[in-house]
This record gives structure tokens, C-alpha cells and sequence, in this order.
């Protein structure tokens, strides 16, 4: 990177040394001997210079005595005494952070009133028109949602709904796993969302929880 650069007359930015951070596997010393040593001579004005390379004898003894061959299986032999890096899904799955954006849920409050007031901002914010409101109004003249679908092969999961309800009542769990055989299960709707709220409530609220400090 810094050679194009310096023929173009840019500075580049000095870095301090790449280090291995706390529960990260070294990278392989012989990768990077490999990358090293393969690296061609450079002049003083940065151009690669041949004249400096490998002799005609270096090649030949590489090529007789087949050391790239036997380099390449070093590493292979490094790797293979290594543990993997692959984990054993579904068995075994990777964490999630508390911003992941996946199946919608409609939440209630403790007592078990829907939170959603039909303020309809979720439905006029998202962009691809995936969300279907519809409300009438309550006795002491409040509103509240009739209709909440969402049609979920339309959402891109921008998580635009969720940041504009004043109340926190559609929020996108940590749910990913909800694959279905026909595309009629994909049409949620209200009955479907606040089921998915109150199996997941604990979670949703742990996730708010821990991220209302950047909101």
C-alpha cells in the first residue's frame, strides 16, 4: 500500500506493529515468512528491482529440491494440530449483539396493555412499505391499533421502525430462525406479533436495556 502511495507523492501514516490481542489465535509465523520472503527487492525510489531477485541457481534448487512444495505442507501441518475456527450450528451457536435486528414483536406493558398508540409513524417511515396499520378510538378518546401486519418478505430490517415508535412497542428481537414453507406464515400479523412480545419480553427489555445509553 505504501509503494503506490509514495510514487503518487503521499505520506503515508506510520502504524505502530500489528499485535495479538487477548484470546486470538497468532497468526502463522510461517504464513508471514512465506509473504516476507517472497517480497521483491525494491530500489531507492520505491520501483521493484529485478535485478535483485533470485539467481538462476536459487530457482533451480528450488525447483530440484521442491521447497515451495514442502512449505505449503508445513503450514497445512500447522493448521491441522490447530483448533477450528467453525463452530457446530445449530448445536452451537455464535453471541449476538443487543442491536441485532431480526423477527418483529409488538410488546405490552406490565399490566398488559398494549403499548402500541396507533401513532401509524412506523408505517409512514418504512421504506419498504412493509407495514399495514390500521386503529380506531377508545373510549377516553385514545387510540388504538384494530390491524398491525407486517408483510415480512418485504422488510429489509433497517430497524427504522423501531427507532421512530415513541413507546417502544415494535422492536426486532434476536430471533433469526423463523424459515417457513409458504409465504402466507410470512404475513404477520397482530396476533402474531404480540405473541412473538411476550415469549421474548425478558430479552427485549435486557437488550433496551443495555443500549439506551447510545439512543
Amino acid at each position: 500500500m505504501s509503494q503506490p502511495l509514495a510514487r503518487l507523492g503521499l505520506r503515508t501514516l506510520r502504524t505502530r506493529p500489528l499485535t495479538t490481542h487477548v484470546g486470538v489465535r497468532a497468526f502463522s509465523s510461517s504464513v508471514a515468512r512465506a509473504y516476507e520472503e517472497s517480497m521483491t527487492p525494491k530500489d531507492k525510489y520505491g520501483r521493484p528491482d529485478y535485478s535483485k531477485g533470485p539467481s538462476a541457481l536459487d530457482k533451480a534448487s528450488q525447483l530440484f529440491f521442491m521447497t515451495e512444495i514442502f512449505r505449503g505442507m508445513w503450514i497445512v501441518l500447522e493448521q491441522f494440530f490447530r483448533p477450528p475456527y467453525t463452530i457446530m450450528y445449530p448445536f452451537e451457536k455464535g453471541p449476538l449483539s443487543p442491536r441485532f435486528r431480526g423477527e418483529h414483536a409488538l410488546r405490552r406493558y406490565p399490566n398488559g396493555e398494549e403499548r402500541c398508540i396507533a401513532c401509524k409513524l412506523c408505517e409512514a417511515i418504512c421504506p419498504a412499505q412493509a407495514i399495514t396499520i390500521e386503529s380506531e378510538a377508545r373510549m377516553d378518546g385514545s387510540r388504538r391499533t384494530t390491524r398491525y401486519d407486517i408483510d415480512m418478505t418485504k422488510c429489509i430490517y433497517c430497524g427504522f421502525c423501531q427507532e421512530a415508535c415513541p413507546v417502544d412497542a415494535i422492536v426486532e428481537t434476536q430471533n433469526y430462525e423463523y424459515a417457513t414453507e409458504t409465504r402466507e406464515e410470512l404475513l404477520y400479523n397482530k396476533e402474531k406479533l404480540l405473541q412473538n412480545g411476550d415469549m421474548a419480553e425478558a430479552e427485549i427489555a435486557a437488550n433496551l436495556q443495555s443500549d439506551h445509553f447510545y439512543r
